[in-house]
């Protein structure tokens, strides 16, 4: 048994805080980059380009990417061989946010209730996720989501019978009804199956992949293909203003579901698609 004090974990979220929101991943930097060499209309070239300035700006200064600099949302995966010790693992994480915003200086956006607002003015409390896995170390992935996109995504609890089609159609609607809405070129994280719930995280997971990654199963990798031509074809482009680069990738993650249902979900993130993994 490993035990490691919850300390440690405030210590490490406090800087991830920080670089993820001033260090644009490299997938995405990469898919940014092919996209410029592959749009033929100069306003679309100029907004690819001053994406990828803005993110060399951000990186070299170490500054934020975005003013959105989001809600925190904390994957946590807990080795079944450590024990933590110190005090509670939830306030631990937001203890590492709250250090992080604040010396980050990173812009607060949580607000205490969501009907009667009230800006709690640390950007606390982190959304966050638990899992129990094998060995004695702890993963910790950070993936600040700003509303922007957050608030373009979508829910539908399909019947099965409307089959691959039914899913295709809901996550190509669901894109060009948000437009420019969400800062494109976007990626898409896609969930399939489970429940209500199951479902939405599973679309939330997918955002996590690299972009260049496919789904191990070749019918869904076909599918994230599938779905990244047709929603180009949209010609929303960056930043809303046509072109050939409305997502830089589409994720499909799934689970296996009730025979009565067939869950999607679409999780939008904008083109400052931000996350960072470390381990303790």
């Amino acid at each position: 048994m490993r035990e490691v004090d919850v300390i440690q974990i405030t210590d490490i979220l406090e800087q991830m805080c920080i670089e993820a929101n001033c260090v644009l991943n490299s997938d995405i930097k990469s898919a940014l980059r092919s996209g410029l060499e592959c749009e033929d209309g100069e306003t679309a070239k100029d907004v690819l380009g001053n994406i990828l300035k803005n993110a060399e700006i951000a990186c070299g200064e170490f500054v934020p990417i975005c003013q959105d600099t989001g809600m925190a949302v904390v994957f946590i995966k807990i080795g079944q061989e450590v024990h933590l010790s110190g005090g509670s693992l939830n306030d631990a994480v937001n203890e590492g946010v709250r250090r992080g915003y604040k010396n980050g200086y990173l812009r607060k956006s949580v607000v205490a209730d969501p009907v009667r607002r009230g800006n709690t003015g640390d950007n606390t409390p982190a959304i966050i996720h638990t899992e129990i896995v094998d060995g004695d170390e702890i993963e910790i992935t950070i993936a600040p989501k700003g509303f922007g996109s957050e608030n373009m995504s979508a829910v539908k609890m399909l019947k099965p019978s409307e089959g691959i089609d039914g899913i295709i159609d809901f996550v190509v609607s669901t894109v060009e009804n948000a437009g420019g809405n969400p800062c494109p070129p976007l990626v898409i994280g896609v969930g399939i199956g489970g429940t209500f719930e199951k479902v939405a995280y599973l679309a939330k997971s997918a955002l996590l992949r690299s972009v260049d990654s496919r789904n191990p199963d070749p019918f869904y990798a076909e599918l994230e293909d599938a779905l990244l031509e047709k929603i180009n074809e949209l010609n929303i482009g960056p930043q809303g203003f046509g072109g050939r680069t409305t997502a830089l990738g589409v994720n499909v993650e799934t689970f296996p579901t009730h025979i009565a249902g067939m869950p999607c979900a679409v999780n939008i993130n904008c083109h400052v698609t931000r996350h960072l993994t470390k381990k303790i």
